[in-house]
């Protein structure tokens, strides 16, 4: 495992080779702000996902779509480690049980607080909600812009990449999907 002092120290060598003086006043505790805040943005590694779901209530009959939509993430490519930011709409249906939906939320934190790609992010928060739900159906369609598109590369601002995920009814049923579909793009509040 490698030490607090041995990452800041591996952030000053990156300073040493951008910069030439990493020990300049503005640079000075720059390794420790790094690390600092990597720890923040990649939380999701210390987060586990069933103790997230396994609070669950009685759904008391509940058996329409449960829609969690416009879920502001912010992660980091893995490939460029550029940023990539977008919204998650997040989706089940209920067999007994619900989950509350501040959870939703936190489980496209856990996911997307890690070196990711857009593709993962959404296999894996479709694969928990399917795993601890068990419900007739879990949706998950991501939409992003990722900076690793925008600053370098082929340097296109406006594009976003869209994902998705069906399980279940959702992937079945043509008719679920076309009612979360039209959920998603209902008018905002």
């Amino acid at each position: 495992m490698v030490t607090i002092k041995e990452a800041e120290s591996a952030v000053k060598t990156l300073l040493e080779y951008l910069e030439g003086d990493a020990n300049r006043e503005g640079l000075e505790k720059t390794p420790q702000r790094v690390i600092e805040s990597w720890n923040e943005i990649f939380s999701g590694y210390s987060t586990n996902s069933e103790e997230l779901l396994q609070s669950t209530f009685n759904g008391e009959g509940y058996d329409g779509i449960v829609l969690l939509r416009d879920i502001e993430f912010h992660s980091t490519c893995e490939h460029h480690l550029q940023p990539f930011s977008g919204r998650a709409h997040i989706a089940y249906i209920p067999v007994d049980r619900i989950v509350g939906i501040s959870k939703l939320a936190r489980i496209v934190d856990a996911h997307a607080h890690r070196l990711q790609n857009q593709e993962r992010i959404t296999k894996g928060i479709a694969d928990d909600l399917e795993q601890y739900l068990n419900p007739l159906g879990a949706a998950v369609i991501i939409e992003a812009s990722h900076g690793c598109m925008r600053c370098r590369g082929v340097r296109k601002q406006n594009s976003v990449m869209t994902t998705s995920a069906m399980r279940g009814v959702f992937f079945d049923k043509a008719e679920p999907r076309q009612e979360l579909m039209q959920l998603i793009h209902s008018r905002p509040l």
